[in-house]
Formats: structure tokens, C-alpha cells, sequence
């Protein structure tokens, strides 16, 4: 039995019983199974299962429970204070003095009935504190118990009450170890400045390193949000080492958006050795602003690269900062049946390393698609694309060092058909679509221009087929006419089951221009290019894209993604391999890439999970990582390694291990 002693001011207004409840002093209400109001003393006697809710909405339960004349008193049996859905204090003894409510001889758990076998987690304590006011428990000498076994003691714990959703104070630390920096204590404090605005702040010790200081600030308003999040370090060698990353979106009404990012850092391998690096190539700085309307879209926006790749010259994305980057598109409402006009526009400037270039590029192109007798999809269009780029000291395709103007004038049509088949029956029903276009340009004897500006070249792939230029970016553009032609198959039934093959090719009727000989282009018909995709919807996702040789159909290039079994457990498995040639008739190493992952459901709260890269061509693993987790709904555990074989500059891979756990009270992990 506990008993309770708490002072409330209640002033009862009736009697009742049988499962009565009584307003006292509105909001506060007594609930039981039978009530008695004695007139002559004032007092107030429940019997049987009994809540009182105060003013303030503080919960608690009790059986059998006595509220004296004047309602500074309450005592009964089996006392609990709730604060939440599965979270309570139970103590001998709790008084009420003022706004705070002092529970001695107390256990606090947030745990009530999360197992069958007792409780996960709890804290027995001298006496715990809830302040109103501000929403805090405060506990003094308490013992961390887990399943009643004593884990863990401090002098004094605090932490705010489940009803409250941000809180300053300090959060769970959580800990790893890397072998070039030793073991890493992180120790996070969080500071609320309002339910909209907060920031976490994390001072890292590592043993063979100076400290790491961290620091994530996050402000929501009305019609924008402010993210930035970074970190410092000023190292054993005398370096100041360090990152920030910033992103701001202002929402400028309902037709406008602006954007203003930052990712600068101190140099290049400093995001890697301190684990911030997420694969970026290089880093983004700039503002973006966007204009929408019904029918068209504005955006303009301006970019400062960081290069982070050892090897930067031998990269051509991006070769300077762009200053700026306007595009804009707008679409006509439909001029008789479906056909539509586009026009498009687009302002490029390129500087850097002593070079520049601008571009202003207009195009017009109208749309007319029809579906004729028997299912017959028919589409033709027309436009024409008008060029002008500025170049001082350029090199292009097939001259070093430009400046000066040049113009080109590219009209081009196409028509394109299609027509799909379809079988349908009770199990399944299958569609085989063939489809084909023509295109056709003008012919140009003129340079391709740079290459450098936003073209990277062309791959083929079922993904380029049907398209109005096959290269990546604008600066490069087809020349010469040609033609896409290829089937689908496709089958699927009610069951979820779908099947998808496509196989096609395209044609060039002039001779190409030089074109990387691992493109897939040919002069004539080039490689097939194909995708096969199948999926269940229950427990198989399966999809690759390929490449054939044109005269042997030898494979050339494949992609695959595999993911089998549930979210639970699964196995995702991702492959590239693509043959490679250093010039038409010489050999290169053979791309050849492997990423897997696994993830097991041991228990309903145990699981593991491993992803791994591996370069088969070289056989050694890129990186891989590991971890074991334990999630309850009281609380959580992981224990996660990763190994990153990297080599660069001052970087050298590593293997680093962390450790995290926190509790989980309705919902919120602390």
C-alpha cells in the first residue's frame, strides 16, 4: 500500500456514487466508482478506483481515497501521479508546496507495463521534484534500474516532464573510436529558444586529437526555415580545421521561393577524416530564386564550387563558378485537340582559373501529339534553338585558349510513333508497345563549342533513346539526323505481379563527330540498350539496365538493383560493371563495383544490419559498415562500425565504432 498526502483547494459541489464524477472548482475533476460528500465535515470520501485531475491537468490514481474539509489534504492507496500515457511517479509520500509537487521514496518510470516480465527501465530515488512552472523533474540520488537491476547512480538527475516537446539541458552523450584519433566522447547540449527555434550545440573529446566542437541551429517562421549545422577544431599539427553547411528557403508568397545555401569547408579532406563526408564530389554554395506561375516556371540561381576530388583537372563538372544560371519555361494552353507550345530560355556564365564564358540560349518548340485509328500514338514536333556564347580564353572541341563570339542556329523536328497492344485476361495482361522516331537536324560543319560549361559528354542508355539531344547538358548538341526505334513488353496481374523488357537502338544517318568509344554511339547503328525490371510488391524489387555491342551483341555495360525480402528483413544488392576503352582499340581496367546490404530481424526489437562497396576490379572493399540495434518502446541501443578505405591527401582510411543509447518516453528519445 502507498499513501499519498498533496495539497489541492477543492470545493465539492455534490454527491455521488456508482461511478460518479464531480467538478471541483472547474477544470478539476474526481472520478471513482462511488463518491460521498459528507455536508457536516466538508470532506469528500471515494471508494474503489479513483483519478483527480487538477487545473494544471496533472493526473493521478489512487483506491480508496479521503480529500479533507478545506482540500489542502488527500490521502488513499496505491497512489500514482501520472505524467504521461505509460509514465508515473509512485511514492510513500508526496506533498504539494506551492507550484512544485515532491514525491519522497520515489520510482519514476515511463515504462508501465512494457513487457510482460517487468518493467524495462526505471529510477528509484530519494525524492524527485516536479516544478509547474517549468515543466522539470528534478532527482536527487537516483539509481538507474533496468528489469530491477541496478545499472547506474548520480548524485542528481534532471529532465523535463513527457509534456514538454524542447527543453534545454544536456541529451545522452554517446560514444566511438576511430584508429588515427583514438575514442570520442560526444557530449551534446541542446538549447530551446522557442517551440520554433533551437540549436544543438556538441563538444567531441578524442583521446588522440584535440576536441571537436559541433553546432546545429534550427529556426522555423511563418513562411521560411533556417538550417545550418557545422563544426571546428584546432588540431594537434596547429591547423584550424573546419566545415559549414547552411541552407535557408524563404517562401516569398504563393508564386515565389527563394534559396540560400552554403557548403564551404577548410579544406579538402577535413569532412572525411572527422566523418561528415557523405561521397559529395564537391561542395555548393550560392541562392537560388523561383518564380511559378499556371504555366511556367522562372529560376535563377548562382553556384561557388569547393573542389574535393584529389584529381581535379581531370573532371569537367564543374569548371568554375557559375555567376548566374537563368532558365525559364512556360507552356501555351492547348491550341487545337492537345498540341502546345514551349518556349524556353536560359542565361550560362562560367568563371574561373582565368577563363570565362556566357551563353544565352532561346528555343521554340510546338507539340502535337494524336492517337489515330487501331490505338496509334503519333506525335510530331518542331523547334528552333538560337545560340550565342561569349569566350574569353576557352579552349574548346578543337581550339586552346578562344576569345570572341560565336553563334549557331539549330532547327530540328521529329516525328514519333507508338502503338500499344494489350491483352488482357483473368491472370494477366500483357502489353508489347513498339515505338519509334525520327529525327532531324541541321547538319553543321561548325565546332560542338565547349564542353566544359555543363556537358560531360554522352552515354546511351534506354534512358537517352527518344530524346531531343542524347548528350548530357546544352553545350553539347547532336548534329545530324537520326533515328530511336525500340519494343516494350510488359505483363502484369491483380496480384501485384509486374514484368517489364525493353530492348532498343538508335541510328545515325551522317557520320559522328569523335565520340568517346565507351558512349555506345557508333557511326550507323549504335549499341542496344535494354532495361528489364520485375516486381512482385511483396517481397522482390528487381531492375537493370544494359548495354549490347552492336556487331557480336557482347555485353558492354550493365546496372543492376536487386532488393529481396521485406523492410524487416532484406537483402539489397546494387552492380555495375561496364567495359572500358582508353581509345578504339585499346583496353582499359573494367569498372566493376559491388553494393550490398543485409538486414536481419533477429527478435522484434534485435536486429542487424551490413552494407558494404567492394571494387572488383582491384578486389578490395571501398567501405563497408555495421551495426547491431535494440529498439524498445522504453529505449534504444546500437553499437554501429564503419570502415572507409579511402586514400587521399592527408586522409587515410579508417575504422571508426560508436555506441549509442538513450530512453524513449512517449514517443520523445532523450
Amino acid at each position: 500500500m502507498k499513501k499519498l498526502v498533496v495539497f489541492l483547494i477543492v470545493y465539492a459541489t455534490y454527491t455521488a456514487a456508482n461511478g460518479a464524477a464531480i467538478d471541483v472548482d472547474t477544470p478539476k475533476t474526481i472520478t471513482a466508482d462511488k463518491i460521498e460528500y459528507n455536508a457536516q465535515t466538508e470532506t469528500i470520501k471515494t471508494t474503489g478506483n479513483t483519478e483527480i485531475v487538477n487545473a494544471s491537468g496533472q493526473r493521478m490514481t489512487l483506491t480508496d481515497s479521503y480529500l479533507s474539509k478545506d482540500g489542502d489534504s488527500l490521502s488513499g492507496d496505491d497512489i500514482k501521479l501520472w505524467l504521461g500515457d505509460h509514465v508515473y511517479v509512485e511514492s510513500d509520500n508526496i506533498v504539494r508546496q506551492g507550484i512544485e509537487t515532491i514525491a519522497y521514496n520515489a520510482t519514476f518510470t515511463a515504462c508501465d507495463n512494457c513487457d510482460a516480465y517487468g518493467d524495462a527501465w526505471k529510477i528509484t530515488t530519494q525524492k524527485i521534484v516536479h516544478d509547474m512552472d517549468s515543466r522539470m523533474l528534478r532527482f536527487y540520488n537516483p539509481v538507474l534500474r533496468t528489469y530491477n537491476i541496478p545499472v547506474f547512480w548520480l548524485p542528481f538527475f534532471e529532465m523535463p516532464d513527457p509534456g514538454i516537446r524542447h527543453k534545454t539541458g544536456f541529451l545522452m552523450p554517446d560514444f566511438g573510436s576511430t584508429n588515427n584519433m583514438g575514442t570520442q566522447i560526444n557530449l551534446p547540449l541542446y538549447i530551446a529558444f522557442s517551440d520554433t527555434h533551437d540549436m544543438t550545440f556538441t563538444t567531441s573529446y578524442l583521446t588522440e586529437e584535440n576536441p571537436l566542437f559541433q553546432i546545429e541551429h534550427r529556426l522555423n517562421l511563418d513562411h521560411s526555415q533556417y538550417r545550418t549545422n557545422g563544426a571546428f577544431t584546432h588540431n594537434r599539427d596547429g591547423e584550424s580545421r573546419w566545415y559549414i553547411f547552411n541552407n535557408d528557403v524563404i517562401e516569398l508568397g504563393e508564386y515565389a521561393r527563394a534559396t540560400v545555401f552554403l557548403e564551404r569547408a577548410s579544406d579538402n579532406t577535413f569532412l572525411q577524416k572527422y566523418g561528415f563526408y557523405n561521397d559529395q564530389p564537391y561542395l555548393d554554395s550560392g541562392a537560388r530564386l523561383e518564380l511559378f506561375g499556371q504555366s511556367g516556371y522562372v529560376v535563377a540561381d548562382a553556384h561557388i564550387f569547393q573542389e574535393l576530388r584529389s584529381t581535379y583537372g581531370h573532371y569537367s563538372t564543374p569548371s568554375g563558378n557559375i555567376l548566374p544560371n537563368i532558365r525559364a519555361t512556360y507552356q501555351t494552353q492547348p491550341l487545337f485537340q492537345e498540341t502546345y507550345v514551349t518556349l524556353d530560355a536560359d542565361v550560362l556564365g562560367i568563371s574561373g582559373d582565368g577563363t570565362s564564358s556566357q551563353r544565352m540560349i532561346g528555343d521554340a518548340r510546338i507539340v502535337s501529339p494524336w492517337t489515330l485509328w487501331g490505338g496509334n500514338r503519333l506525335t510530331a514536333s518542331v523547334s528552333a534553338r538560337y545560340d550565342l556564347y561569349n569566350f574569353y580564353k576557352t579552349d574548346l572541341v578543337d581550339t586552346a585558349e578562344f576569345s570572341g563570339l560565336k553563334n549557331r542556329f539549330l532547327p530540328s523536328g521529329y516525328l514519333e510513333w507508338s502503338l500499344p497492344l494489350f491483352r488482357p485476361t483473368d491472370t494477366w495482361t500483357q502489353v508489347i508497345e513498339p515505338r519509334a522516331r525520327l529525327t532531324i537536324m541541321r547538319h553543321t560543319e561548325k565546332d560542338q563549342l565547349n564542353i566544359d560549361n555543363d556537358s560531360a559528354g554522352a552515354l546511351l542508355s534506354d534512358a537517352t533513346l527518344f530524346s531531343d539531344n542524347r548528350f548530357a547538358g546544352l553545350d553539347l548538341w547532336e548534329n545530324g539526323t537520326y533515328a530511336d526505334y525500340g519494343v516494350r513488353y510488359a505483363a502484369f496481374n491483380p496480384d501485384g505481379h509486374m514484368f517489364e523488357l525493353f530492348l532498343g537502338q538508335t541510328y545515325d544517318f551522317r557520320d559522328r563527330a569523335t565520340t568517346d568509344p565507351n558512349s555506345g554511339f557508333r557511326n550507323g547503328a549504335s549499341d542496344y540498350v535494354g532495361r528489364l525490371e520485375y516486381n512482385n510488391m511483396k517481397w522482390i524489387d528487381l531492375a537493370t539496365r544494359f548495354r549490347l555491342a552492336q556487331d557480336d551483341l557482347s555485353m558492354r555495360h550493365i546496372e543492376t538493383t536487386a532488393i529481396i525480402g521485406t523492410s524487416r528483413n532484406y537483402i539489397d544488392i546494387g552492380h555495375i560493371w561496364s567495359q572500358q576503352f582508353i581509345d578504339a582499340y585499346t583496353m582499359g581496367d573494367d569498372i566493376n563495383e559491388l553494393m550490398a546490404g543485409i538486414g536481419i530481424q533477429l527478435t522484434d526489437r534485435w536486429s542487424v544490419r551490413f552494407n558494404a562497396i567492394y571494387n572488383m576490379t582491384y578486389g578490395e572493399f571501398q567501405r563497408h559498415t555495421g551495426g547491431i540495434f535494440y529498439t524498445h518502446p522504453c529505449y534504444y541501443l546500437s553499437v554501429e562500425y564503419r570502415r572507409d578505405n579511402a586514400v587521399k591527401e592527408d586522409y587515410v582510411g579508417t575504422t571508426t565504432f560508436q555506441f549509442r543509447f538513450g530512453m524513449s518516453i512517449n514517443g520523445q528519445r532523450y
